[in-house]
């Protein structure tokens, strides 16, 4: 920050925070103080700018209004939520600050100027956040203190119905062990944390196993935090519930079960169903229901899936029976749900709606629905983007004419697996939900929100996403770009308005489903690289790094430009392996090429090093932590790198994350085995590479940051 500027920082030792805190509804007092607490996160506890919070709750929509008052900012909200996203969005009106996970920024005046006052009103009662398998590429080892700023980054991007899945299997233990199964059986049939989201939806079993038992009981502990933040702000958290599958040692309890195997990807993984028929289906649904409960108090909303991404264990379509089996199936699972809680609502995941039409067609989704009372119902229709830009099909809202009456939610995918390569049509996710809002399908459309698989990328489009959420008019993504840029960095030079409308004509006016660089293949695979690499991504980050000299002062500028010189190399690397791939077709000596690509990688690397996200370090010491002892810490920190690495084939490579130490200790190890097999004429045996390092290895090699990473970063891009 520059010195001359009066920033938060600066007065923080200067001037007393003030709060007036208070409000009357229906005669009740509501405390605002969860706001407040949110906002004190992001501005330091001695925040300087007079401040009163008022909540006002409305039936409906959430809703808030400031305005500034001799000097005072006043907000009033219809929730804890409201209330930050208005605090936020006073925030970003005066293009003052922005709260990232790679960095925050706040400055605001010592003095607010009195402005008139701005109404707000959410398009949609809801806004919803995360994905089931943001639960496994993303939070799986995280700590409370991780948890906490994430949730006050969803307050304050005014986000309140966000899946709350830990400590599923904790509960599903207590269960299986009250019918008889033993821990072992348990532990033997549960994967490795970080893989739990497939085994919950019943796509694999036994991978990385046995889960240590200790698990369960910090598990419980951290989600007591993350549901007592979440309802006091107001939150609606979506809870797991019991999908039907269960251990083959559930046979030994009960000798005449009957269990359908199903599997996954090409019949790689496995995992086993109770028939819905059967008693002891609804018996375990409605067992964990209540034990969940117990532990952590009434929930309105619980997940409960059991068809991803496969076969539907029912008859053909056009044969009655298919469409009474689903009916029974759907009647059954709401039945046990509400045995258990009854006034709680199923949610159950839409990606199939899209990316299985040849299954899902409109009779079997009707089918699965009929006999749920529609407002005891909610459908994540995740993947609006992939209607858009990949599958290019009908959107599901109007393909299935607003899912039967059902409460849905509109949402788009903006990352699969974490990846951290650029992609997203901007303009869409600034204005693709207002068809929605819009359509004569639009139904009992509740929520709009984002399912990111992997969160940590690609910031830009998130903070878009949420502003969009809470506005039913289109955006003008130029101005927006300016306001995002002013918030973030303090300023937009015309260097960084020339980067964004580089951007917007490649990566980020194109969509990619999974953008990774070839280099982050397995060398010698058949697959290619994906992500746009054109002159407009090069000239969008040469431009960026001609904004260093007005720049250099800001914190969040580096720490971008960071992150885009690894892309920038990144796609050198590609390149470069295409140059050496066509002199080893040639018959030509590719020493030199391979030299200059590995010099890049570890370029590469080491920038990274010192951005605050993008390390392999950081994952890997979260996972860690949760050993008590050094063995335990081992088998948590092979599990939290096979995810973003083999993951367990045949998804080798899905993850792929341009993390520092991920780059140096496996991507470019991998291609200087391929370049000495190749000259050597030998076959290198990468399937036991990869696992020994996953399962064997420990740590990372060491790495020195750059002293000045300002500096390097110019240098590099301006070699490259």
């Amino acid at each position: 920050m520059k010195k001359n500027h009066k920033t938060v920082c600066s007065l923080i030792r200067r001037i007393t925070f003030v709060s007036f805190v208070s409000v009357l509804l229906m005669g009740c007092a509501k405390s605002t103080k969860p706001a407040m607490e949110v906002i004190r996160n992001y501005a330091g506890e001695d925040f300087p700018v007079k401040l009163s919070l008022t909540m006002d709750k409305k039936e409906g929509c959430d809703q808030f209004a400031y305005r500034v008052k001799d000097g005072q900012l006043e907000i009033e909200g219809s929730s804890n939520v409201a209330l930050c996203r208005g605090f936020y969005d006073y925030v970003k009106s005066q293009g003052a600050g922005i709260y990232s996970w790679s960095g925050k920024r706040l400055e605001l005046p010592e003095q607010l100027t009195d402005t008139e006052g701005k109404t707000v009103t959410s398009p949609t009662r809801s806004h919803y956040y995360l994905n089931t398998v943001t639960y496994g590429y993303t939070t799986p080892y995280w700590d409370w203190d991780r948890w906490s700023k994430e949730i006050d980054w969803m307050a304050l991007h005014g986000l309140d119905m966000p899946l709350a899945l830990v400590a599923n299997e904790a509960i599903t233990a207590r269960v299986w062990k009250q019918l008889g199964l033993t821990d072992e059986e348990i532990s033997n049939y549960f994967v490795g944390p970080a893989h739990f989201p497939w085994m919950r939806m019943g796509n694999i079993s036994g991978l990385d196993t046995p889960l240590p038992m200790e698990w369960h009981e910090g598990q419980v502990a951290l989600m007591h935090q993350i549901l007592g933040k979440m309802r006091a702000l107001g939150m609606k958290p979506i809870c797991p519930g019991f999908g039907g599958f269960v251990p083959q040692a559930m046979k030994r309890l009960y000798p005449d079960l009957e269990l359908k195997e199903m599997s996954w990807c090409g019949g790689s993984f496995h995992n086993w169903m109770i028939d819905p028929q059967n008693e002891l289906f609804a018996q375990i649904g409605t067992m964990f229901i209540r034990e969940w409960e117990k532990e952590f108090g009434k929930c309105e909303y619980y997940l409960i899936d059991s068809f991803n991404e496969m076969d539907i264990p029912f008859p053909d379509k056009g044969d009655p029976a298919r469409y009474e089996m689903l009916a029974d199936y759907g009647e059954k699972v709401y039945n046990t749900m509400k045995e258990g809680s009854p006034d709680a609502t199923w949610v159950i995941q839409g990606w199939m709606f899209g990316f299985q039409r040849n299954i899902w067609d409109c009779e079997t989704l009707s089918a699965l629905l009929s006999r749920v009372p529609d407002d005891k119902m909610l459908l994540l229709d995740m993947a609006a983007d992939y209607n858009k830009h990949w599958w290019k099909t009908d959107f599901n809202w109007e393909f299935y004419k607003g899912f039967d009456h059902k409460k849905w939610v509109y949402s788009v995918i903006p990352n699969m697996g974490g990846k951290t390569g650029m992609t997203g049509v901007l303009d869409f996710y600034a204005n693709g939900h207002l068809g929605a809002l819009n359509s004569s399908n639009r139904g009992n459309l509740e929520a709009l929100g984002f399912a990111p698989e992997g969160i940590e990328n690609n910031e830009v489009i998130y903070e878009l996403l949420s502003d969009a959420g809470w506005t039913g008019d289109s955006i003008c993504l130029d101005k927006w770009l300016e306001n995002y840029s002013t918030c973030r960095y303090g300023a937009m030079p015309q260097a960084i308005k020339d980067y964004w409308n580089e951007l917007r004509q490649g990566v980020y006016g194109s969509f990619t489903d999974h953008p990774r660089y070839v280099w982050q293949f397995r060398p010698g695979s058949s697959s290619s690289g994906s992500i746009r690499i054109d002159e407009h991504l090069f000239n969008a980050i040469k431009s960026f790094a001609q904004a260093s000299d007005e720049m250099k002062d800001s914190p969040l500028y580096l720490t971008d430009l960071e992150e885009l010189t690894a892309q920038y190399l990144g796609a050198r690397m590609e390149e470069k392996v295409k140059t050496i791939q066509g002199k080893m077709d040639a018959g030509e000596d590719p020493t030199a090429e391979e030299e200059e690509f590995l010099a890049m990688g570890t370029a590469l690397d080491k920038v990274l090093a010192s951005h605050s996200t993008l390390k392999l370090d950081n994952w890997i010491g979260f996972a860690r932590k949760w050993g008590s002892t050094s063995e335990l810490a081992d088998y948590y920190e092979h599990n939290a790198k096979r995810i973003v690495t083999v993951w367990g084939p045949p998804v080798d490579d899905y993850s792929a994350r341009i993390w520092s130490g991920l780059v140096r200790d496996y991507y470019l190890p991998r291609w200087q085995h391929w370049f000495a097999s190749k000259a050597e004429g030998t076959d290198f045996d990468f399937v036991a590479w990869e696992e020994n390092w996953v399962s064997h290895s420990q740590g990372l090699s060491e790495v020195k940051p750059y002293e000045d990473p300002l500096s390097a970063c110019l240098k590099l891009i301006e070699e490259k």
